[in-house]
């Protein structure tokens, strides 16, 4: 840190300053090479406050992340995460439970990503706190430089240093006697006015300057990265974002997740083409599905009535979504012929009449449910479950779908307080088990409708991620494509200086200047790195 703050042109200049702001001769002397000036124009010298202050805990944070090496390792500790959660599925696409779906699935190495918290990293503390201080950086960083930047550049002055000017990487001196140098300091003003440059003039010194909104261009993208990052920390607000699946079945309806809708399938169907329509070329065995397709109705549930009533209705396509008030319900995936309900019947065993049959919905099944069956018979369901298995001699269901279905049925007649039990596994009825029984029942039919996946998006904060990207965009554009040019000339002593600086692109601003300087009648011949 220097000490001495003050100028020998008698300006005294904030602690942390490299160059001085009037006349931009360095403070130090041993500083004075051209490699310093050239560092140090990027933000014209001035102190930076990461620089200035470093005692106090908020600037020993504020420090922190003002540090761009800082700030690309937040970058790439989040990317690495970032990639490292796609290895195996999230949480919210799998089905079962995640503390044994990944270790069955996927042997150790699912079971440490489960372990570990990958399986659900995206709505994790830990990433939103790497986002965050991503987003803090980018702030820290970007006030901690633009702040003296502005400064620097709004309080330019005309008169610079000879040093300052002969140490530029492109410059140029020559003895010029008195009665020369208006007319070649006019000339030159004039042939830089030409080249579109803003020129200021100050007694035997001449500042020409344009393309100074480049420099901003960093920091406007900053700005763009700034929003584009607070669009998907909103993400984690409730009712902000939302990325579910829900399979439904032809005639079902469903509660969409975390919304206030329900949705119906009323009719699930694919459709195949024609035979003569596909390309003899591709060699296609069997049918081959020309599109897939669910005609759905959105419903609302009225607050004071409860009931449902409708809001939108659409047929949904393969990317042609169904879409009302920000809520998109894509179609994703379909399976025809899924098991819906099984139609079974009771038959007298001695007879072997046909007492009458019932239908049971396996996906809709309340408990202790009665259907009547003929003109006398009860029949009463008093346990259920969909996929039956046994453990230890004990029957279980290892799923909520109806794989395997099993039941026990209690038979009645009319009138009596007590009936009869029976095994149904599979639709079977099990005969060793219920040998005493008078009834008999068996599987009559089965009843399969097609099943659709949606998939269920609602992204409030894509609006501000677009905006964010856009601002970022020309943040980048006016960094990468303008310059920012500058070129100084005084007359001191006989000598006239000249010194230019860019932030990019040299070889057009020495041949641009050396132009202006024909024309001025300069010889500018050591324009040089």
């Amino acid at each position: 840190m220097i000490e001495n703050t003050k100028c020998e042109c008698g300006h005294n200049n904030p602690v942390g300053t490299i160059l001085c702001e009037c006349c931009g001769k360095p403070l130090d002397e041993a500083l004075i090479n051209k490699e310093t000036i050239e560092k140090e124009m990027r933000y014209e010298g001035k102190a930076r406050r990461s620089q200035a202050f470093q005692s106090a805990l908020f600037d020993r944070v504020w420090n922190f992340f003002s540090s761009v090496k800082v700030a690309i390792i937040l970058i790439i500790i989040t990317l690495i995460a970032a990639a490292v959660g796609t290895i195996f599925p999230q949480e919210k696409f799998i089905s079962g439970d995640p503390a044994t779906y990944y270790s069955e699935q996927y042997g150790i190495y699912g079971e440490l990503f489960y372990k570990l918290g990958l399986s659900d990293m995206y709505s994790s503390w830990w990433f939103f706190l790497l986002l965050a201080m991503i987003g803090i950086s980018l702030v820290v960083c970007s006030l901690d430089r633009v702040i003296p930047l502005y400064k620097a550049l709004q309080n330019q002055q005309v008169i610079k240093s000879p040093d300052f000017i002969s140490k530029q990487r492109i410059s140029h001196r020559e003895e010029i006697d008195a009665a020369e140098k208006e007319a070649k300091l006019n000339g030159l003003a004039d042939s830089l006015a030409k080249k579109l440059y803003h020129v200021r003039r100050d007694g035997d010194a001449i500042l020409a300057e344009k393309g100074r909104i480049s420099r901003w261009g960093p920091y406007i993208n900053h700005i763009g990265l700034i929003i584009f990052l607070f669009g998907v920390v909103l993400r984690y607000i409730p009712g902000w974002y939302l990325d579910e699946f829900i399979w439904i079945r032809e005639g079902e309806i469903k509660k969409v997740p975390e919304t206030e809708y329900y949705v119906k399938n009323e009719r699930a169907f694919a459709e195949l083409y024609d035979q003569k329509e596909i390309p003899k070329g591709l060699n296609v065995e069997g049918p081959v599905v020309k599109k897939y397709q669910t005609d759905a109705v959105l419903y609302e549930k009225d607050p004071k009535t409860g009931e449902l009533k409708p809001v939108h209705k659409q047929s949904i396509l393969v990317n042609h979504p169904l879409e009302y008030k920000g809520l998109s319900l894509f179609q994703s995936n379909f399976e025809p012929g899924q098991l819906d309900s099984i139609t079974l019947k009771v038959t007298e065993k001695k007879t072997q009449k046909q007492a009458g049959t019932f239908t049971v919905k396996l996906y809709d099944l309340n408990p202790n449910q009665v259907y009547q069956v003929g003109g006398n018979l009860e029949v009463r369901v008093l346990e259920y479950y969909p996929d039956f298995a046994l453990e230890n001699n004990r029957p279980v269901t290892k799923s909520q779908e109806p794989n395997k279905p099993a039941f026990i049925f209690e038979v009645r007649e009319k009138g009596e307080s007590q009936g009869e039990r029976s095994w149904v596994i599979a639709g079977q009825n099990l005969d060793s088990l219920t040998k005493e029984n008078q009834y008999a029942i068996d599987l009559a039919g089965i009843n399969v409708v097609n099943e659709s996946g949606l998939m269920v998006r609602k992204d409030r904060s894509l609006p501000v991620i677009f905006f964010g990207g856009i601002i970022s965009m020309i943040g980048l554009v006016m960094g990468f494509y303008w310059q920012h040019r500058r070129v100084w000339a005084r007359w001191k002593d006989g000598m006239l200086y000249i010194g230019a600086h860019t932030n990019k692109n040299w070889f057009s601003l020495r041949r641009e200047l050396q132009q202006a300087a024909r024309r001025a009648d300069i010889a500018l011949t050591l324009v040089k790195d």
